[in-house]
């Protein structure tokens, strides 16, 4: 089981914020540093200092790290036109060696797009699907040869295709709750599928049916890595716990039940459960990016047990 460090910088970080609880997390040895990819902050936060854009951050980060993976979860398809998108990936996975991933979906905050003047279009998941067609299809377009695409949405025409990114290929990070389109597109485009904030066993199902999808492909069962995200907020006693639910704005009882929360063996027993369905990584949602120490409790206490 891997542990992935996963962060919201929309409710209130600046790119030093990251660097550092990026730093921190290769550090203590964590598998990934990963951020969401929004401008607007949610719930009571302010959001100060502002948003900071997923892949001008991720490109710093590339150049001030040198082990941990680095991606978002997930890029939004209503911000970016693909080629561009799939440009900007390539450039990022080449400033860092090839570390990077792009985890893509529809996008669905409206309120977000309306403050900065996105436009928020209808039919987001047929846009999406042709993204995910756009961006791998530029990437595996051999060097010397060009790249056409006709949708409903996206025309390009001889492309050169270039950057080519460092990984071929990038690993694509597709997930959600969809029951046939997403497993779908999943087994077509994405090497990971990843189902944030339920349960083992409401998860469970999902798994089976993109598991029934890869195998639809023609692909290898273990072509397809299974990982969920999940708020985490432990601690070596229940005082512990409390201030660390109280910082981010939580109950303890409904942390407990919704995301991996307790003490460290009870944090432990609960991954196992995810485990057991067939989870093989776990994006850890870290709220509080000024608890450090948390960062650490976690890999000396409940990574060295997994």
């Amino acid at each position: 089981m891997e542990l992935r460090i996963f962060t919201e910088p929309q409710q209130g970080a600046d790119y030093t914020t990251l660097l550092r609880v990026a730093k921190t997390a290769e550090e203590l040895g964590f598998g990934g540093f990963f951020r969401s990819d929004h401008y607007l902050h949610m719930g009571s936060v302010d959001g100060l200092p502002g948003p900071t854009d997923a892949w001008i951050t991720l490109a710093g980060l590339a150049r001030e790290t040198s082990r941990i993976r680095l991606g978002t979860l997930v890029t939004a398809a209503t911000f970016r036109l693909p080629g561009p998108l799939a440009i900007q990936v390539a450039q990022v996975d080449q400033m860092s060696g090839g570390r990077v991933e792009l985890g893509l979906g529809t996008g669905w905050f409206a309120e977000e797009h309306a403050a900065y003047g996105i436009p928020f279009p209808d039919n987001k998941f047929d846009r999406f699907e042709e993204q995910l067609a756009v961006i791998t299809g530029l990437w595996e377009t051999a060097l010397g040869e060009t790249f056409d695409f006709t949708g409903k949405y996206y025309e390009l025409r001889r492309s050169p295709a270039l950057p080519k990114p460092v990984q071929q290929p990038v690993p694509v990070i597709v997930g959600g709750q969809g029951p046939k389109r997403t497993p779908r597109l999943a087994a077509q485009y994405a090497s990971e599928f990843n189902i944030p904030f339920l349960s083992a066993d409401d998860s469970a199902a999902q798994f089976e049916r993109v598991r029934a999808a890869v195998a639809a492909q023609g692909r290898a069962a273990d072509s397809m890595v299974y990982s969920n995200a999940l708020v985490a907020c432990v601690g070596t006693n229940e005082a512990e716990i409390a201030r660390r639910a109280a910082a981010i704005g939580r109950e303890v009882d409904e942390l407990r039940t919704n995301g991996l929360t307790g003490s460290p063996a009870e944090v432990v027993d609960k991954i196992g459960r995810y485990r057991e369905i067939g989870t093989e990584r776990i994006y850890l949602q870290i709220l509080d990016l000024t608890d450090l120490e948390h960062l650490a409790l976690i890999a000396n206490e409940v990574a060295t047990q997994l």
